[in-house]
């Protein structure tokens, strides 16, 4: 049997970084403790190797797991294809239901996109310059009102899905009561996209973190404006966070 060496790095990698990274889960627990609740419904869009499922069922909730990836699935599968408490969809999110073509980065699945532009808007940024997207598949595409309307509201929803994170919030029709997304400080207008839009949604406040610290960077939650000043400000080759959003 030939083994793809590339794929199983990058899936290693993944591994390590989501599930043996000393003192992460417990963070993460604690970080997601304050929007999760037992018996909470909670989606996790661009679920990659599960490592906020690992934090999200530790702390009592119910968990639609969502991804695209071949290799991430098969991981899923293995770790949580049994649990009464993880529902995995294998499909990618976005506008609307149907197909597309996912760009496969198989040494570094964590940067995996939806998105061309986003390819192409990342050839001059220096942490991008030797990552390569060398595998195309077709996948299934649903939105978030149809995973609504299939398994309910949920009470926490993470976005992080490579660039494509605004296509999957045009799926969405209606306020959540918290969310995130990822946004990349070389592509700001992306991130001040998907504010604009929540906030034609619902009244929401916003904070955000940085990486994988598990910690509010902002002193306090920030109106629409206030949140884009700040994203605007930051350095193009600062290291990647997540937007938090919740609705007041």
């Amino acid at each position: 049997m030939k083994v793809d060496f590339s794929q199983a790095y990058g899936l290693l990698r993944s591994l390590w970084m989501y599930h043996a990274y000393p003192g992460r889960h417990r963070r993460a627990v604690q970080f997601y403790g304050q929007f999760i609740r037992p018996g909470d419904l909670c989606f996790d869009v661009g679920a990659h190797v599960g490592g906020r499922v690992r934090a999200w069922i530790a702390l009592g909730a119910r968990v639609v797991a969502v991804e695209p990836q071949p290799q991430c699935l098969a991981w899923l599968e293995h770790m949580y294809g049994r649990s009464d408490q993880v529902e995995i969809v294998p499909a990618a999110l976005g506008t609307e239901a149907g197909n597309a073509t996912l760009h496969i980065s198989r040494r570094t699945p964590t940067v995996t996109t939806m998105s061309d532009r986003w390819i192409e808007s990342l050839s001059s940024v220096r942490s991008f310059r030797r990552v390569s997207w060398d595998r195309q598949v077709e996948v299934d595409m649903l939105t978030l009102d149809h995973l609504i309307a299939r398994f309910g509201e949920p009470a926490f929803c993470k976005i992080d899905v490579e660039g494509f994170e605004y296509e999957v919030l045009q799926g969405l029709s209606r306020p959540l009561r918290a969310l995130s997304f990822e946004y990349l400080p070389a592509r700001p207008d992306l991130a001040i996209a998907c504010l604009t839009y929540l906030a034609s949604l619902g009244n929401y406040r916003f904070n955000r973190s940085l990486g994988e610290q598990m910690q509010w960077f902002e002193p306090e939650w920030l109106g629409e404006r206030a949140m884009i000043e700040q994203l605007q400000q930051i350095s193009p080759d600062s290291i990647s966070g997540d937007v938090y959003a919740r609705l007041e």
